[in-house]
């Protein structure tokens, strides 16, 4: 029955997703919203940059339609799906007129705030109280600004939010969440639209619109269901490892190395694959995969395979492991630019 009742919402929102992009790509570049190539970007000619508008009201379409089809939503759900709203509006508010980088940190911290507080705290082992608030709005302000910093090539993060978001789906069916199963399969089916036309080459990219509503919305996503544990935390984290270990790897490297932190760079793990000669297509699809091998663990965790949260771990530190040893053998071939620079790992 949840299946058939999730048919028109999931096709709603991948039709006006991949409806709608087009006519954004076509709305940004009369208005000049374009990216630019610059020294540090990973494209070669002007990219229009309002594409993420497209499948944020694609999902909020679906959501209508389900809405239609007799469905409703906990409140829960719904302030999720607000704050992530909300988070969609600011970024695209950066995107029109570039805002400043503490601007738009003071305004995320009020929305992870406000929604925490009003529907509690994420089940963070150990942690109650206020700690466990503060720890929760941490969490959604890292995995928002993973999404914004990890969306710089074609398919990126649209593919790690489809994945994330059947993922999800599936976690939704194994607590029994008829919510977390609508948000995650809408999570996925509006992104996918909207990845038709972002797939390289690219021919719109979601701006911070759409980077900012996905990492917030797939952050704030283990608050939905109404009957969970500590394990929805350590869900959420294997269904966005490979951007979480990228941004923080990047920066502790950072870091150690004296620079600046705010300045722009070229040094996450995806961007040095890029410069090492690998093509967009191959990168975004490696994180995908990356990604599901998170969510394979998540999921096996969820229906209690025995020894899934210990294999689960090893396999995504072993991944982890491999991705950065992967780079390096990348940057050391004879004549790539690292090696002629002298790039240290």
């Amino acid at each position: 029955m949840i299946v058939q009742s999730l048919f028109f919402p999931v096709a709603v929102a991948f039709l006006v997703a991949a409806g709608l992009t087009p006519l954004f790509a076509r709305w940004a570049r009369n208005r000049n919203l374009l990216d630019v190539p610059n020294p540090r970007s990973s494209h070669l000619v002007a990219t229009p940059r309002t594409g993420g508008v497209a499948f944020v009201l694609g999902l909020l379409g679906g959501l209508a339609a389900f809405h239609m089809s007799g469905g409703g939503l906990t409140t829960t759900a719904l302030l999720v799906v607000t704050a992530a709203s909300g988070l969609a509006l600011l970024g695209l508010a950066d995107d029109l007129r570039p805002l400043p980088a503490s601007a738009r940190l003071v305004v995320q911290v009020a929305i992870a705030t406000t929604l925490v507080l009003t529907v509690g705290a994420a089940p963070f082992p150990l942690l109650a109280g206020w700690l466990g608030t503060v720890l929760t709005v941490f969490w959604l302000i890292a995995v928002t600004n993973a999404f914004n910093f990890m969306d710089g090539i074609d398919g990126m993060a649209a593919g790690q939010a489809l994945v994330a978001g059947l993922g999800w789906a599936a976690l939704g069916a194994a607590l029994g969440s008829r919510e977390t199963i609508l948000l995650g399969v809408l999570g996925a089916a509006a992104p996918a639209g909207f990845l038709l036309h972002n797939w390289p080459p690219a021919r719109i990219f979601m701006g911070d619109a759409g980077s900012g509503f996905l990492g917030f919305f797939l952050g704030a996503l283990p608050l939905v269901p109404e009957q969970h544990g500590a394990h929805v935390m350590i869900w959420a984290a294997l269904l966005t490892w490979p951007f979480l270990f990228d941004t923080g790897f990047t920066l502790l490297r950072r870091l150690r190395g004296g620079e600046n932190i705010f300045s722009a760079h070229r040094s996450h793990l995806y961007q040095r694959l890029i410069v090492s000669g690998l093509p967009h297509w191959r990168v975004s699809l490696l994180y995908s995969g990356l990604a599901a091998i998170g969510a394979g663990g998540a999921i096996a965790h969820a229906v209690a395979l025995p020894g899934a949260a210990r294999l689960s771990a090893t396999v995504v530190a072993i991944a982890a492991f491999g991705l950065w040893r992967y780079v390096v053998a990348r940057e050391s071939r004879p004549g790539s630019v690292n090696a002629r620079r002298g790039s240290r790992p």
